[in-house]
């Protein structure tokens, strides 16, 4: 069963010159889907001009991935860790139980474009922000072109971000007419969402911001039609 999900539905947050994209949000329409996606509870998509800043919340529990997709990112906590990103850097990092962090554009100049994902419910995730510190890697584009390329997993899979959640997050990017086939275990579903681009699946066309959601389904089958960059997780 395919569940498309278009940019359109998504959340629309702006403050000042600040944009969000929030894909799970009980303010989308009181949409019960958008709640979340089995072991997907979160997909954000942010837009900081210079020397904006993303504050976490505390008393929300669980992992998420941050992805840079384009500019600089800084990330400090109130443990007193910090860390700088670039373009096509992820980092893993806890977040909740007290721990308050922030991510900000570290440029005077040039907006930074990142995503945000968060795997697994916080129910399930038993890591003590105090005792797991963030993880952070460049994933290269000559590993993500044309295929599939693992960012996190929870065995750090072929040297992936150690994930704690029964998830699986890839990352791609595409020329036109590539086409993939992700295989699903029984009783797994999947999350394809296009950064950038246009991507067929059967009868459905994504482009850019759009999503679709797989379950039921041995496979995740799908064909660039331009230049494209998606996420796919691979959850229960």
């Amino acid at each position: 069963m395919l569940t498309p999900h278009r940019t359109c539905q998504r959340s629309d947050q702006r403050r000042g010159q600040q944009e969000a994209w929030l894909t799970f949000s009980a303010q989308a329409d009181n949409d019960p889907k958008l709640e979340g996606f089995g072991g997907l509870a979160v997909l954000d998509e942010f837009r900081l001009p210079p020397g904006g800043i993303i504050s976490g919340d505390a008393s929300r529990e669980g992992e998420l991935i941050t992805y840079v997709f384009e500019g600089t990112l800084r990330y400090r906590d109130s443990l007193g860790r910090a860390s700088a990103m670039q373009a096509g850097e992820f980092r893993r990092m806890s977040v909740g139980r007290g721990v308050r962090s922030s991510e900000s554009n570290s440029s005077r100049t040039d907006w930074t474009r990142l995503f945000r994902v968060g795997l697994g419910s916080s129910a399930g995730l038993q890591c003590d922000p105090e005792q797991c510190d963030p993880e952070q890697k460049r994933f290269s584009v000559a590993q993500r072109r044309d295929g599939l390329c693992l960012i996190a997993s929870a065995v750090a899979r072929a040297g992936s971000l150690r994930i704690r959640a029964d998830a699986l997050l890839y990352s791609a990017l595409l020329r036109p007419g590539q086409h993939h086939v992700h295989q699903l275990s029984p009783g797994r579903r999947a999350w394809l969402h296009v950064v950038t681009g246009e991507v067929a699946l059967r009868d459905l066309l994504l482009t850019s911001g759009d999503a679709v959601g797989i379950s039921a389904e041995h496979a995740v089958s799908f064909t660039a039609r331009t230049e494209a960059e998606v996420l796919l997780a691979d959850v229960i």
